[in-house]
């Protein structure tokens, strides 16, 4: 019933007295437990978790204990999987959860915040004192209906927040500048804070940012973005210019974004997140350099917006010389209707099934087939699940992670 429901373009309005009297209930159950930490909101299509992750260890690293929740992980210095595919959990869980990491002696709260949650009430009584905008891009329409829907929903954090940070390099920074008490703004193109001299490799990337030279583990030009904004929270914070520089480097990696899986093979596997039209551009760009073919795995959930299948078919077509689709959360949508959206897509870029585009709905055997058809120099792109430690079929959850089976498939082929 629920799910007829969902389909009328008024239904997200008329529950909202539901939502509400549930984000009240589950805070003040739990003692308003956010009044408690200095928190930090990071709302964007693309790069939150990454950004989440560099600020919640940069701030550790100077010393400030500080807990983070993220679509990846949740805790303060050992931290949890987040198991359920959502980001910013229902009101209950994610009030509980503020409150063992207020209870914990922390003092920052490092937040993932969704449109979603933030139409829904999940963070009613969360006092933001910095909010961060990535970036807006065409994703959850199948929620929001409209991309206005979407920024608007985006816009309440910065209406709740102190102080805001605006990538002025997106045009929705325009509209949330109009809704911030205070902010700042930067970019690689526009903003206050420019970032200059930037170098970019498979091994992450270097900039100065005004008298700061930024260097991350973690390669791709949005990177620059991403660890922009968590330089600027540094700088608003006041911490040190090595406490910023020193907290962005030491960061490894962020699970599932963009991971490097080294078994000893002669060619190059990355498993990274992203399905939205925009990320997927992201991540070809940041290896547009490579001489080797590509070769690209991916698939798109089910009960989520279809418009943007056979888009994304088209840029893993423009981008890829192999294109494997595959399946994904498919949920109890059929996945032979969902890749057709994208072998649409794929093959007006000019893709041929059964040549240069191949159909695998079992996403282990789509690895292993872009594994199998990989050469010395190659590279492989494993894309859509990141770090999700399942995969959702009529079924129900099964048990998947993308860096498991890569590992273990090329540790067999040896």
């Amino acid at each position: 019933m629920k799910k007829l429901l969902e389909k009328l373009p008024f239904y997200n309005q008329v529950v909202l007295p539901y939502h509400w009297a549930q984000g009240l209930i589950a805070t003040t159950k739990y003692g308003h437990p956010a009044k408690k930490l200095r928190v930090i909101g990071v709302t964007g299509t693309n790069g939150k978790t990454t950004t989440c992750f560099m600020i919640w260890h940069m701030l550790n690293q100077a010393g400030h204990k500080t807990g983070l929740m993220t679509t990846v992980a949740y805790g303060v210095n050992k931290l949890q999987p987040e198991l359920g595919h959502m980001t910013t959990v229902d009101a209950l869980t994610l009030n509980r959860r503020i409150r063992e990491i207020a209870d914990s002696g922390a003092e920052f709260l490092v937040l993932e915040v969704t449109s979603h949650a933030l139409a829904e009430f999940r963070t009613l009584g969360i006092p933001f004192e910095i909010a961060v905008f990535t970036n807006l891009t065409h994703d959850h329409l199948d929620y929001h209906k409209t991309l206005d829907n979407y920024r608007k929903a985006k816009g309440k954090l910065f209406q709740k927040a102190k102080f805001s940070i605006l990538n002025a390099d997106d045009p929705a920074t325009k509209y949330y500048k109009s809704l911030s008490k205070e902010y700042i703004t930067y970019g690689i193109n526009h903003g206050e804070n420019r970032a200059k001299s930037i170098k970019l490799s498979v091994s992450g990337v270097k900039y100065s940012l005004g008298d700061i030279n930024i260097e991350t583990k973690i390669p791709g030009e949005f990177n620059v973005y991403n660890s922009m904004a968590a330089a600027l929270v540094g700088q608003k914070l006041g911490l040190t210019k090595e406490q910023i520089v020193d907290g962005i480097k030491s960061l490894d990696s962020v699970e599932g974004r963009m991971n490097i899986i080294d078994e000893g093979q002669p060619f190059t596997v990355i498993v990274d997140y992203a399905h939205a039209p925009d990320a997927l551009e992201k991540v070809f760009d940041s290896v547009k350099g490579h001489k080797g073919k590509i070769i690209s795995v991916h698939g798109g959930a089910g009960r989520r917006d279809p418009s943007t299948r056979p888009i994304r078919g088209r840029i893993l077509a423009k981008y890829s010389d192999i294109v494997i689709i595959t399946e994904d959360d498919s949920r109890d949508e059929d996945p032979e209707t969902i890749a057709e959206g994208f072998i649409k897509g794929a093959e007006k870029e000019g893709k041929i099934l059964g040549k240069d585009l191949f159909k695998e709905l079992d996403r282990e055997k789509a690895i292993k087939l872009a594994l199998d058809k990989a050469k010395k120099g190659d590279l492989v792109l494993i894309l859509g699940k990141g770090h999700e430690k399942s995969i959702l079929r009529a079924d129900g959850p099964h048990e998947f992670e993308d860096i498991k089976v890569a590992k273990a498939l090329l540790k067999a082929a040896k």
